[in-house]
C-alpha cells in the first residue's frame, strides 16, 4: 500500500468514473426507483454503479477494501481504503432533475487522501489530492477564486431545515438552498456559489470527497457531533451519522454556529 496513487492508478480511476457517468446518462430519466428500509430511494442504477465501482478499484488497488452506501458499510481493516457514494442524490435522479455526483474518495490513516467528485449532468469533475490541492475539469481552484464571489447562500438539507422551527423568532442569516446532493451542497461552499452548509444526517459516503475538497481549499468544517476521522477497522457505519457544518471562513463559521448547534437540540 502507498500513501499516493500512481498515475496509472489515477487514470484508471478516471476511466472507471467515465464509465459509470455514461451509463447513468443513458439510465437518466428511463429508470424507477425502489424504497430503502431507511425510507431512501435507490434504483438498479445506484446498485450497478455501486458494483461496478468497487469491483474497479479493488481491482487498482488491489490489497485495498471499499466501502460504499449500497456495498459493505464495514470500515476495512486496510490502512487505505475507498468511500464510494455511486450516486448522491438519488431522489433528483429519479425525478428526472439533472443534478447528481458519484463520489469516489480514497482515504489513508482514517482521512481522505485522494478525492474524486463527478457531477455527469454538468460534465464537470472536482479532483482533490491532499496537500496539492484541487481541480475541476483540470483547472486548479484556489482559496482566492472563492473569495472573489460574492454570495449570500446558505445550504441546508432536508432534515436540517428543521433549525427554522428551532429558532422561530430569529430570521436565518442568509437566502436557503435545498439542492438535494449532500456532496455538492458542502462542495458549493468550497466553489464559492454559498457561503455555508448545514448538514444534519451525512453518512460518511456523503462527505468523504467534499470533506477533502473543503479542506485543500481552506474551508473551515465543523463536527457537530462525531468525527468521522475515529472510525474503527470493522465498525459499521450503516446507521452513523456526522452532523456538520461548514463555511467559507471562520467569521462565518462563527456566525452560523448558533444554528449548527441549535439543530441539535431535543
Amino acid at each position: 500500500m502507498d500513501d499516493v496513487l500512481t498515475e496509472n492508478q489515477l487514470t484508471a480511476v478516471h476511466e472507471l468514473i467515465d464509465h459509470v457517468s455514461e451509463r447513468q446518462l443513458k439510465d437518466f430519466g428511463q429508470i424507477s426507483a425502489d424504497l430503502k428500509p431507511d425510507g431512501t430511494l435507490i434504483t438498479d442504477c445506484d446498485r450497478w454503479s455501486d458494483r461496478t465501482l468497487s469491483t474497479g478499484l479493488s481491482q487498482i488497488t488491489k490489497e485495498e477494501g471499499v466501502l460504499s452506501e449500497e456495498g459493505s458499510k464495514c470500515v476495512p481493516n486496510t490502512s487505505a481504503y475507498w468511500v464510494v457514494d455511486p450516486l448522491d442524490g438519488t431522489t433528483n435522479f429519479a425525478a428526472g432533475i439533472p443534478h447528481w455526483a458519484i463520489s469516489v474518495a480514497r482515504f489513508v490513516n482514517g482521512k481522505p487522501e485522494t478525492a474524486f467528485l463527478d457531477l455527469p449532468p454538468l460534465k464537470k469533475r472536482i479532483i482533490a489530492v491532499k496537500g496539492k490541492g484541487v481541480w475541476i475539469n483540470g483547472k486548479q481552484l484556489n482559496v482566492s477564486s472563492r473569495h472573489s464571489t460574492v454570495s449570500s447562500c446558505i445550504s441546508l438539507c432536508s432534515r436540517s431545515i428543521r433549525v427554522l422551527q428551532k429558532n422561530p423568532n430569529q430570521p436565518f442569516p442568509g437566502k436557503i438552498r435545498l439542492l438535494g446532493v449532500a456532496s455538492l451542497n458542502m462542495v458549493g461552499v468550497a466553489m464559492g456559489q454559498t457561503i455555508a452548509a448545514l448538514e444534519a444526517t451525512p453518512k460518511i459516503w456523503d462527505l468523504a470527497s467534499a470533506w477533502l475538497i473543503l479542506t485543500e481549499l481552506q474551508c473551515p468544517v465543523h463536527w457537530l457531533d462525531a468525527d468521522p476521522s475515529n472510525l474503527q477497522s470493522g465498525e459499521n457505519v450503516a446507521s452513523a451519522s456526522f452532523p456538520v457544518l461548514t463555511a467559507s471562513s471562520q467569521k462565518e463559521l462563527h456566525r452560523l454556529l448558533p444554528w449548527g448547534k441549535a439543530l441539535l437540540q431535543n
